[in-house]
């Protein structure tokens, strides 16, 4: 019985480590982190839209801005998107306190495990317009 219970505990270990080292996919896990916690701010409506930065847009998240780019494929350490949302002071960080949203570990994580692998950006299928395949 305590062989399965480590055999069953190690298996568990090695899936955690595994999905850590997965590759972060933009559309399922990325983009609903922005969606749920920064487009308020920092998407597409013009109304509420702040320091003229768009996360929706691919354009706008990896332009360059007076004190740096919010995403810096491969370099989350000089991401002010990472900046900001590991950073310790209330009035920097993000979200801000006044949206009343906040990150979870998990969620940062995977925000700079994605960076970290060079911010792969891909459109919603719905949005990518279909190849034909030759022979088929």
């Amino acid at each position: 019985m305590l062989r399965l219970a480590l055999t069953l505990i190690v298996a568990a270990e090695c899936s955690l480590a595994a999905a850590a080292n997965a590759d972060v996919d933009f559309q399922r896990q990325v983009r609903p982190i922005l969606s749920d916690n920064c487009f308020l701010c920092h998407g597409p409506d013009k109304g509420t839209r702040m320091v003229d930065l768009r996360l929706d847009v691919k354009e706008s998240a990896f332009g360059e801005r007076k004190n740096g780019r919010a995403v810096v494929p491969g370099k989350p350490d000089e991401s002010l998107l990472i900046k900001r949302i590991y950073s310790n002071d209330p009035a920097f960080r993000m979200p801000p306190v006044f949206s009343h949203k906040t990150l979870t570990q998990e969620q940062k994580d995977t925000l700079r495990r994605w960076i970290e692998q060079g911010a792969k950006w891909s459109q919603h299928w719905a949005f990518v317009p279909p190849v034909k395949e030759i022979g088929r």
